[in-house]
């Protein structure tokens, strides 16, 4: 009987770097012997590529040219997207919705910061909202109005970690864990135990992924992505207005639910969905995730009193350290 050597053992190397205006960071095991230098040249392309597809950030992206009415054709990364998203509005009846880019920039969270909403420009901007009023036919996006643009901020950042783990399995690499921004993909296990992942507690500017933690999560062969209305808001008047915008009020989503962490098998999927129960609130958020057992979720809110509370999908309790 022979044991095995320290050599059979995977050994976990790790790169990280900054990509979407935020990190990123990728563990793995290089059973395969890649060369980490080979590698990292690789997923930084594969990101830049990405950027300039999906990024409203760069005027050169595809998305910004489909937004100017430009002609241009949608790449895969472009089209795959937008084919997720027709696909969460409907399954979320509308509380996602990719065209709400004229309202998120009213209200000065788009790539200019600048808030010129106005209650009598209401009308007008919501005209523009609906998945309804686009599509692609012959490979090019339709829009039923030019002033129609596209905004996939609340589903790139998820999609991202997919196409990196894409990569990774391409590559043959059994054991990994992808991390963009906090949205987060595992595959395998870290030496035969499941990947730890922080949950983010949803106090205002807590702004770096890991820092103050509400809780850890173990995951293997899963995605997980959290939206929450702690990072991205601005504060008028005393009121507080959170980025995720509302697609049937064309307001900012306001409920009890500070943050929603969403565990699918895609963190496209996780991602959009997470959004999509901010918009919906708590009840309906609980509803919606019991309706869908293919998803699994973990809610915090605030009570009347101001305390915060979770709900957790029952599947997911043993897998759940809450701090204290």
């Amino acid at each position: 009987m022979s044991l095995p050597s320290c050599r059979d053992k995977p050994l976990f190397l790790s790169i990280s770097g900054y990509t979407q205006g935020t990190t990123y960071s990728v563990v793995y095991d290089n059973s395969k012997h890649i060369t980490p230098e080979s590698l990292n040249v690789d997923v930084e392309k594969i990101l830049y590529d990405f950027d300039m597809s999906l990024s409203l950030y760069r005027d050169s992206s595809i998305i910004s040219k489909i937004n100017r009415n430009e002609d241009v054709v949608p790449d895969s990364f472009f089209i795959e997207v937008f084919n997720k998203s027709v696909l969460i509005s409907e399954m979320t009846s509308g509380a996602f919705d990719i065209t709400v880019g004229p309202l998120v920039k009213a209200w000065g969270f788009g790539p200019d910061e600048h808030k010129n909403f106005k209650a009598e420009k209401r009308d007008s901007l919501m005209r523009l909202v609906g998945m309804g009023k686009v599509s692609i036919i012959n490979g090019r996006l339709v829009k039923s109005d030019p002033a129609i643009q596209l905004d996939v901020n609340a589903i790139a950042q998820g999609y991202s970690v997919d196409v990196l783990c894409r990569y990774f399995n391409n590559l043959g690499i059994r054991n990994y864990l992808v991390e963009i921004g906090g949205e987060v993909r595992a595959k395998g296990t870290k030496a035969g135990v499941l990947w730890r992942i922080g949950i983010d507690k949803p106090i205002d500017n807590n702004i770096s992924p890991g820092q103050n933690l509400q809780a850890i999560i173990l995951i293997g062969d899963k995605a997980l992505a959290t939206s929450g209305n702690y990072r991205k808001f601005y504060v008028e008047d005393g009121v507080k207005y959170s980025h995720t915008i509302d697609p049937k009020t064309g307001y900012p989503a306001k409920n009890r639910l500070l943050s929603a962490t969403i565990i699918a098998d895609e963190c496209i999927t996780a991602d959009g969905i997470a959004t999509a129960c901010m918009v919906m609130g708590l009840e309906r958020s609980i509803e919606f995730i019991n309706d869908n057992p293919q998803l699994s979720g973990y809610l915090v809110f605030s009570d009347d009193n101001g305390n915060f509370k979770t709900w957790i999908s029952p599947e997911l309790e043993e897998y759940i350290s809450e701090s204290e």
